[in-house]
């Protein structure tokens, strides 16, 4: 069984325009699942849907076993998922240790711990914890979201753009970390423009065009597909 299943998924946010059409996506405990395609291929709504942020007008979505398609994004969050969104992912004004503390908001337990792997893997905001986000770089502020997203302790972590409009060096060290937390034994699924990169690391990857599926491998399969390549990693 798949731990994530997001399973022929239609729908929109208006009625009667469907943006994705009978898109299927999965990614199991300990793998990376990436999403990639042209602009406008849906990608970000697919993400959208499996987190509950748009209905579905068919289709289901299941975590371990369980049909969550009916469940508001709040429970889906005690479920185990994750969600980064592209834009507007920090709180600005505030220091980078309270937007951490602001991801453990959904936990009664002690999480003194994963703040201490959350500061592992991004010693840099350990350094600067006491600085207001707002102030950080690009690709430091895109590790405070994503400390917050794992201090409410998912089983899933959802990655909308994680790399947008960093620097080559930054994704790089972003996408080094986002593999150590696959390796922890997280479900990472995550939509990415800089597709060849992405399917580099990816265990599964779904390249969508116009909301549907044109293929499916895994990311090492599609990376040496000669109409991927052709189309969509240019060359």
């Amino acid at each position: 069984m798949t731990y994530l299943t997001g399973a022929n998924m239609t729908g929109g946010y208006t009625t009667g325009s469907d943006i994705i059409k009978d898109c299927s996506i999965e990614v199991d405990l300990g793998e990376i699942a990436v999403v990639v395609g042209p602009n406008g291929a849906g990608k970000s709504t697919a993400m959208k849907a499996i987190f509950g942020m748009l209905n579905l007008r068919e289709g289901s979505v299941s975590i371990d076993g369980k049909d969550i398609t009916k469940l508001s994004p709040p429970a889906r969050v005690r479920e185990g998922m994750a969600f980064v969104p592209q834009t507007e992912n920090v709180f600005t004004s505030m220091s980078v240790l309270d937007n951490l503390i602001m991801g453990a908001f959904v936990r009664d337990d002690d999480y003194s711990q994963t703040l201490e792997k959350v500061f592992e893997l991004f010693p840099i905001l350990a350094e600067k914890q006491k600085q207001p986000a707002g102030e950080l770089s690009g690709g430091q502020r895109q590790q405070v979201a994503v400390g917050r997203a794992l201090m409410t302790n998912p089983t899933l972590l959802m990655l909308d753009e994680p790399t947008a409009g960093v620097s080559p060096i930054v994704m790089d060290e972003l996408f080094d970390r986002i593999i150590e937390i696959a390796r922890s034994g997280i479900a990472i699924l995550m939509v990415e423009q800089n597709a060849k990169q992405a399917l580099n690391i990816a265990d599964k990857g779904f390249v969508l065009v116009q909301g549907a599926n044109r293929y499916t491998d895994t990311g090492e399969a599609l990376m040496a597909n000669p109409d991927v390549r052709k189309a969509f990693l240019g060359g």
